[in-house]
């Protein structure tokens, strides 16, 4: 039985959804508002229960060739510079959990869906057509992508990131919150940066209401770095990417210690992103409702304090293939293996959002909350550190 299903969306959660749904045996149609597939931002991390998704869909060669396999992360004191945990990665990550620990640019991740979306037959991608409406009976989902004539399919995915116009149209239940933390972002070639500056390891800096992450890119050839502030800006400045105001940076982190200041300094341009969220899911509701289905930020964005938010819309890509592969069984209807979907995802994705929360409390803690922390962090180190709840999901 052919099925074809609709994508709203060719970011990385869009693309991930074309080819696990193509490799599921359904003919896609993906509409992308823009002109040009492309992925703005910098980098991103992606533990072994994403990296053990992305190579069961046959990528490994090609993530080898652009990420970067850092061999440990460090947690140290923004304030004093002090070692306060570390987890090891690299081989010892992959033996644990059947697959590596890497550092990615976004716009390279993307790059390597787009390539193995391209190579399937069966997709058909479509570029300047942003979805407008739909509406859907019990047999079809039907889109308007422009002012031709309605498409329908057999299923819609909104794929369609924070501001998803196909969660509006299905849940109307408001736009996403500002979190009241900006996240200033940079990168940098290794090479242009102090030898003693260069880094091949994952170090997150926790201090009093800020936070800054550092981590090799792109082979390793370039540094990314992320600072994470309590803040607020402009409502016109909701849309992602801003030229950043390095003094106001420069306030934010001012009383960090020296090895910090010295990375912070030997960067040049930033840009400013205001972050946003939404309160973790409640229920399978918000993952799919008859046959539509909403899959990443459009279902569940949350705060980057976890850095799994690419890597939770990589598995809802992966389950809604395992879905919808058996849809094609005549005696499986599309609207119940969508809500399968959704009620496989929706509790993992809830923990996600929530502990993504609870870390950036952690992370920017003060006071008597800041010396627990510490402390915790340098007894127990590790097993703090290490997550087997989440790195050890994620499915093939």
């Amino acid at each position: 039985m052919l099925r074809q299903a609709l994508i709203a969306g060719g970011g990385i959660g869009g693309l991930a959804a074309a080819l696990a749904v193509s490799r599921a045996g359904w003919d896609v149609r993906l509409f992308e508002r823009a002109s040009a597939f492309s992925e703005v931002g910098a980098g991103i991390q992606l533990g072994p229960n994403v990296v053990k998704v992305l190579h069961g869909w046959g990528l490994a060669d090609a993530l080898q060739a652009v990420a970067a396999f850092p061999e440990r992360l460090q947690v140290r004191s923004a304030i004093s510079g002090q070692l306060l945990g570390e987890l090891p990665l690299g081989a010892a990550m992959a033996q644990r959990y059947g697959a590596p620990y890497l550092s990615i640019h976004r716009a390279d991740l993307h790059g390597v869906l787009l390539q193995a979306v391209q190579q399937q037959a069966d997709v058909k991608l479509h570029l300047s057509r942003p979805l407008q409406s739909f509406s859907q009976t019990a047999q079809a989902v039907t889109v308007q992508a422009d002012d031709g004539p309605g498409i329908e399919g057999d299923a819609l995915i909104g794929a369609d990131g924070i501001w998803s116009t196909v969660r509006q149209e299905l849940l109307g239940d408001g736009l996403p919150r500002r979190t009241g933390h900006l996240a200033y972002r940079a990168l940098v070639r290794q090479s242009d940066l102090p030898e003693l500056l260069r880094s091949q390891q994952i170090t997150a800096w926790l201090g009093p209401r800020m936070h800054v992450v550092q981590y090799p890119v792109r082979s390793g050839e370039f540094l990314n770095v992320v600072a994470v502030v309590h803040g607020e800006v402009a409502a016109e400045a909701d849309l992602w990417d801003h030229s950043a105001n390095a003094a106001d940076l420069a306030s934010a982190t001012a009383g960090c210690c020296a090895a910090l200041r010295e990375v912070m300094d030997a960067i040049e341009g930033w840009r400013l992103w205001v972050l946003h969220d939404r309160a973790p899911m409640q229920g399978a509701h918000q993952h799919a409702v008859g046959r539509v289905a909403l899959l990443g930020d459009a279902a569940h964005p949350m705060r980057p304090y976890l850095a799994q938010g690419a890597g939770m819309a990589i598995e809802d890509a992966a389950e809604l293939g395992h879905a919808l592969a058996q849809a094609l069984d005549p005696a499986l209807d599309v609207p119940t293996m969508l809500q399968r979907y959704a009620l496989n995802r929706w509790q993992r994705n809830a923990r996600v959002q929530a502990r993504a929360l609870r870390n950036g409390q952690v992370f920017h803690a003060g006071g008597v909350v800041r010396w627990g922390r510490d402390f915790a962090m340098k007894v127990l180190g590790e097993r703090v550190l290490d997550m087997p709840w989440l790195y050890g999901g994620g499915g093939s």
